[in-house]
């Protein structure tokens, strides 16, 4: 089940549903790169061209897992 939250984006505010474990990941993503979540969500959004935001996110998110095999509780691939 998607959760929904509602972010202020360059003083907008617009609401995202995600996965429980993608709003997980993106809190840690944007954690160890010194960033609120929502301005997390602001950069992804600024690069995301035509892509839904939601979708932006969950790319964004995938990508830093398969590139940062040291996130905890994530197992290196063989």
């Amino acid at each position: 089940m998607n959760v929904k939250r509602s972010l202020s984006l360059a003083g907008h505010r617009t609401s995202l549903a995600l996965e429980p474990e993608f709003w997980a990941a993106a809190e840690s993503l944007a954690e160890r790169r010194g960033l609120s979540l929502a301005g997390l969500v602001l950069d992804i959004d600024r690069a995301r061209g035509e892509r839904n935001l939601a979708s932006a996110v969950r790319v964004a998110v995938l990508a830093d897992l398969s590139v940062s095999p040291g996130v905890p509780g994530r197992t290196p691939s063989s």
